[in-house]
């Protein structure tokens, strides 16, 4: 096992476990963290497999773009510190089946496919070789993968949005139960000044 090989694994290692926790973490800026280095990984793996203007513009657009406006939208909608409430359970299940079935799925089109062996000289990666692929609309092309990604950004941005609003009634009863109190110090005054009203007024409240 030679240098490039541990370098490959330890960034798939990373981008994997960032991504387990940007999922499984209750903290919804932890979970943006997590996010943000989950991306520079794969970035990583992009530099590593010598495709820099593909990594230039995951780290520009993905991590300096979408993780950016998505740690905005937290910070504008609610406190970063708090917890996001605990899923019920057939959410979680709905979740895991998602999940299952999208890894079956691709493990079936990794198997169905044929990797066949050419003699052909590869493309070089230029701006303007990408570019072409992505707007074509033949055998080859990118045309629909590239919108359909454009509509999972916005998904995403909008999920979200919604996960990071968060109404009073969805408040935990600890943070409910400490702001009644709060609210009722206030409003009642303290005993030492009902004492001291008393004494002043001989009784009279």
């Amino acid at each position: 096992m030679n240098g490039a090989t541990v370098i490959f694994y330890l960034l798939a290692a990373m981008t994997i476990g960032c991504g387990v926790m940007a999922v499984s973490t209750r903290q919804i800026f932890r979970a943006a963290i997590s996010l943000l280095f989950s991306l520079v990984g794969i970035a990583g793996i992009y530099f590593w497999m010598d495709y820099q203007f593909i990594a230039a513009v995951q780290i520009v657009v993905y991590v300096g773009g979408i993780v950016v406006l998505i740690i905005f939208s937290i910070f504008l909608t609610q406190q970063s510190g708090e917890k996001m409430p605990v899923q019920k359970m057939g959410r979680k299940l709905f979740s895991l089946l998602a999940v299952f079935c999208g890894f079956a799925l691709t493990i079936v089109q990794i198997f169905q496919h044929t990797f066949a062996k050419t003699t052909a000289a590869p493309t070089g990666v230029t701006v303007r070789n990408i570019g072409e692929e992505l707007i074509s609309l033949d055998k080859n092309g990118y045309a629909l993968p590239f919108e359909v990604v454009s509509i999972l950004l916005l998904a995403a941005l909008i999920g979200c949005i919604v996960i990071a609003m968060r109404t009073p009634a969805e408040a935990p009863k600890e943070e409910v139960e400490a702001k009644r109190k709060e609210e009722i110090k206030v409003i009642l005054p303290k005993e030492e000044e009902i004492l001291i009203v008393q004494e002043e007024t001989g009784g009279i409240q």
